[in-house]
């Protein structure tokens, strides 16, 4: 089963051409196929047709863009961010290797905010036609997308409580635990890392101003909680971050 997408939508690294799955994916475990028998996952290596590398800067797809299949980011970082009628950007999501990106288009067939490469990243490319037409003779995989979706949801939620319910030092704090915690998953220091995104961006996220997301990591950083250089990040305690967060993360 051959599976491909109008490279003027979806432009495909030459090479990047080779045999992709997920059944060889260091990342399957945190991404789509998760549970899945080896039968199962022989027929979800069908899903993934090719990879795209994105340079940093660059986007994945724009608010407005045809929806034409969801994307699993095999290594690197992105953002998700909407524009204003004032053209302001709000950043809504920041999302790492075995997350999923695209899931908005599902709604109207039309993407409805920004994915940008914070980093040189790659993405599988997951096309809708297969991946609907797959959900349908497999129940397993039908399952795992309700609970992406849930998931996404609860998410939401979260961000929403973080933004109406927490002083500014506990959103940077809730973010930083969120942060670490996802890395902590992929195999990375949980107390140790290089922040991807400007302290911009995270404010925006936060709902927080520049000058104010600054002013909380030099507190943090002044009381020992946080050793921070840049975007060097290295958190000395955190017991005292969580303690700041108060069972609410980003």
């Amino acid at each position: 089963m051959t599976i491909s997408l109008p490279s003027a939508v979806l432009p495909v690294d030459a090479a990047c051409h080779h045999q992709v799955g997920c059944s060889s994916c260091g990342l399957r475990q945190l991404c789509l196929p998760d549970g899945f028998s080896d039968e199962e996952m022989q027929r979800l290596d069908q899903l993934v047709s090719s990879r795209r590398s994105v340079r940093r800067g660059e986007a994945l797809f724009r608010d407005g863009d045809p929806f034409h299949g969801i994307f699993a980011v095999r290594a690197g970082f992105f953002k998700t961010a909407t524009t204003s009628v004032d053209g302001r950007e709000r950043v809504t999501g920041f999302q790492m290797g075995g997350e999923l990106l695209g899931l908005d288009g599902f709604d109207d067939d039309t993407h409805r905010c920004d994915a940008i490469a914070l980093e040189s990243s790659q993405v599988c490319i997951i096309p809708q036609d297969a991946l609907e037409s797959l959900s349908r003779t497999l129940p397993a995989l039908q399952r795992q997308l309700h609970r992406i979706m849930s998931r996404e949801i609860v998410r939401e939620h979260g961000v929403m409580t973080l933004l109406s319910g927490m002083r500014a030092e506990e959103r940077v704090a809730a973010f930083l635990v969120n942060l670490a915690l996802r890395l902590k998953a992929r195999g990375f220091s949980p107390s140790a890392f290089v922040l991807r995104m400007t302290r911009q961006e995270i404010g925006s996220y936060l709902g927080l101003q520049l000058e104010t997301v600054s002013r909380c990591f030099s507190r943090l950083h002044d009381e020992h909680v946080l050793d921070v250089r840049q975007r060097d990040v290295r958190i000395l305690d955190t017991q005292a971050l969580q303690d700041l967060v108060g069972g609410t993360s980003a």
